[in-house]
């Protein structure tokens, strides 16, 4: 039996040419999941899985990478289908583990991919950093400015003829329409001079 699978990871994207390129090879059934190829649980693979469980079968996909975004994860799966005695075919990459040849570039392509997305993710970090050595962080933008950070301050430490605060934390945050730990979390800086 030939099961095939396909997976979109975004809703944007589109699973018709998957299906079209996995039904135009035969296979019996196709199986499809909407989820990213990290995520744990993966309906239509486990289905996938379950119905191909015999020696013999094969598991089809158009791509390596629809498959599992991990090296781990992809010669996990692999293992599984060896011991039921399932070949794996990945349509774009011509891998057929049937073949010793297929097994091998099977492992080839997936530390390969997995090492295309290190290196995305070694860029991505770069990138951040580069952003903070110039001053821009992510994250949500601060909830005061530097003049309200000084008003608030300014409130804080004005007292009233008794001695006392003239303001409390809570009328300072109503004021500023934040909230008191936002105030607190201000007030603790050191002002800047």
């Amino acid at each position: 039996m030939r099961v095939g699978y396909g997976r979109v990871s975004t809703r944007d994207q589109h699973v018709d040419a998957q299906r079209d390129a996995l039904a135009a090879t035969g296979c019996d059934q196709v199986f499809v999941d909407s989820a990213s190829g990290k995520l744990a649980s993966r309906p239509g693979l486990e289905k996938a899985l379950l119905c191909a469980n015999r020696a013999g079968d094969q598991l089809v996909v158009t791509k390596l990478d629809r498959l599992g975004r991990s090296l781990e994860n992809l010669i996990e799966l692999s293992k599984q289908l060896q011991a039921r005695g399932v070949d794996l075919v990945v349509l774009d990459q011509g891998i057929d583990t049937s073949t010793p040849v297929g097994k091998m570039f099977f492992h080839i392509l997936g530390a390969i991919a997995e090492f295309e997305h290190a290196l995305m993710s070694e860029r991505t970090r770069d990138g951040l950093a580069a952003a903070r050595a110039r001053g821009r962080t992510g994250g949500q933008k601060p909830k005061l400015g530097p003049r309200q950070v000084r008003l608030a301050r300014q409130m804080y430490e004005e007292t009233g003829p008794d001695g006392k605060r003239a303001y409390t934390v809570e009328q300072i945050a109503a004021e500023f329409g934040v909230t008191r730990p936002t105030i607190y979390r201000h007030l603790s800086k050191q002002p800047r001079v």
